[in-house]
């Protein structure tokens, strides 16, 4: 760094102030605490998560930012802080602290230019450093921004008088005056959009965020930012230039509409994935590319959740339908259905639908809750003796008799262990106690369907009634693409019925209007679910 004004002795170590979010216990606590390199801030808890402690984080660097405008902003006469720990801050491999720290390495970037005070974050929003440092190191540090410049020293001028109002006279005015800079959970600007002060020299802008210089040959090209990277002015081809500005203000604008929608920041995401796949093989840089890679995991991702949340497509009023299960809930409650009928302990129909709505309620920890409501709503007059059956066959385990889980109420259920489920046991299930929830949820709304209810329907017709939802397309047309419908056998030996009588209880889901355009003809189940029962299926 130049030092024209004084020998390197005269010049004083740059300042460091380092925030950072650390968690607080237990990860799986969810607590962050909030310390700072200053020995006079004390830490700081946040059992609320790293949200709150975020923002406190934020809100204490810009109370240390207040403070040192109001000392005089950055020191012309600092020592750069980067180069005090061996240029570490932007030369990668390198670690602040080693033991040649302060000489910088060779092919590293050379301290120079005026002295500058910066803010740097990083991308997890667990860092935050203010330093001042030389504006060569802040220009080659990702991710650091330039808040305010120092005047140069001049140890050698006369004596200036200080201002009535405190200030620090210099040739450009009173030096901080005008730049207050913040932070935000954006990132760093200057508060009011005001610059440094006209007698600082220009400072370089960090590379990872580089437009190329002012040049006279600007004319009125238009610029842009995308990705906290400014688009160069010069960037060739013109085509990708204009595509990769359009893209920021296109992600900016969707930023600010009222409702998601997932199709169209999908659509945003590939776009930019594209621009900057091209934007790397123009320049070379390879962050680039690492960023285009981001962008389309993020494409892939934010399509899957559209797809989830609305299968494709539209109801016959035009309307989006809106699933009860997301496609990866709907696959693990296929697995549910497979793994009851291959464990239950009976054939019979009403066992095997008592066993699948315990099973749901138990497929966690081994334990659930059940209320005699519960038992009567799915067996109707066959509860008692289905009940009795699974506990003489060990698969149930009751804390009192049969008859008191029959009386038991809402707020007083029993409490059942399912022995095979219990954690100790090998784990027949991979989901967790959300999707857990969602497809007990959707089995209780299938076996309780109004309509089913009014049509008196048997167990075994409320089995084919879970198993036509759970294995529909995203128009709702039964079985897979590739095949005539669903196979009649299968269908029979889940619903624990002979394949000729499917047909009778298909009638039955028929009138309840579950189902439209049935035919049992040949090996095949075909159908589709009508629209009133479209949100409870299993999009395969």
């Amino acid at each position: 760094m130049a030092a024209e004004a004084g020998t390197q002795e005269e010049r004083v170590a740059g300042r460091v102030w380092t925030v950072r979010l650390d968690p607080d216990g237990r990860p799986s606590a969810g607590a962050v605490r909030l310390s700072c390199s200053r020995p006079a801030c004390a830490d700081q808890r946040f059992p609320g998560g790293a949200a709150a402690g975020r923002q406190a984080a934020i809100g204490h660097v810009n109370t240390h930012l207040a403070r040192i405008r109001a000392g005089g902003g950055p020191r012309g006469e600092a020592w750069c802080a980067c180069r005090a720990v061996g240029c570490a801050w932007h030369t990668p491999g390198l670690v602040a602290g080693r033991r040649d720290a302060g000489r910088p390495p060779a092919g590293a970037v050379r301290c120079g230019g005026p002295v500058v005070l910066t803010v740097y974050a990083d991308r997890a929003g667990r860092l935050w450093r203010i330093a001042e440092m030389c504006a060569r190191c802040a220009a080659a540090t990702p991710d650091c921004r330039v808040l305010d410049t120092a005047p140069p020293p001049a140890p050698t001028a006369p004596a200036v008088p200080d201002r009535p109002d405190g200030g620090r006279e210099t040739e450009g005015g009173t030096a901080g005056e005008g730049a207050a800079a913040v932070i935000s959970a954006q990132g760093a600007f200057p508060a009011g959009g005001t610059s440094p002060s006209p007698a600082a020299r220009p400072v370089p802008v960090p590379r990872a965020r580089a437009a190329s210089p002012a040049t006279a040959s600007r004319g009125t090209k238009r610029s842009g930012k995308i990705a906290q990277r400014i688009v160069p002015h010069d960037l060739h081809p013109d085509v990708l230039r204009v595509e990769l500005i359009e893209l920021g203000e296109a992600f900016r604008a969707y930023q600010q509409r009222a409702e998601p929608d997932l199709a169209l920041l999908a659509t945003l995401h590939e776009r930019k994935a594209r621009a900057f796949r091209l934007w790397a093989d123009v320049t070379g840089d390879g962050s680039l590319r690492r960023e285009a890679d981001r962008a389309d995991k993020a494409a892939q991702t934010t399509l899957e959740m559209h797809e989830n949340r609305t299968g494709g497509i539209v109801g016959g009023d035009g309307t989006v339908v809106e699933r009860l299960l997301t496609r990866g809930q709907a696959d693990h409650a296929r697995t549910v259905l497979e793994y009851v009928a291959a464990h239950a302990p009976d054939p019979e129909a009403e066992v095997r639908l008592a066993v699948l709505m315990l099973t749901l309620r138990a497929a966690r920890a081994g334990t659930g809750n059940i209320t005699g409501q519960d038992l009567t709503g799915w067996l109707q007059g066959d509860a008692e003796r289905v009940l009795q059956r699974l506990v003489e066959a060990d698969w149930l385990r009751l804390p009192g008799t049969v008859e008191q889980v029959l009386t038991s109420r809402p707020e007083d259920p029993t409490a059942f262990t399912v022995p095979t489920l219990l954690p100790e046991r090998p784990r027949p299930f991979a989901f967790g106690k959300t999707t857990r929830s969602r497809i007990s949820g959707w089995a209780q709304k299938t076996v309780g369907d109004r309509k089913i209810r009014k049509k008196k329907a048997g167990a075994a017709t409320r089995l084919l009634a879970l198993y036509t939802a759970a294995h529909t397309r995203p128009d709702g047309r039964l079985g897979r693409a590739e095949d005539d419908g669903l196979r009649l056998d299968a269908v029979a030996a889940f619903c624990a019925l002979p394949p000729e009588r499917v047909a009778e209880h298909i009638e039955l889901l028929v009138a309840a209007d579950w189902l439209t355009d049935a035919d049992t003809a040949g090996e095949w189940l075909r159908g589709r679910l009508t629209e009133r029962v479209l949100p409870l299926s299993g999009l395969l």
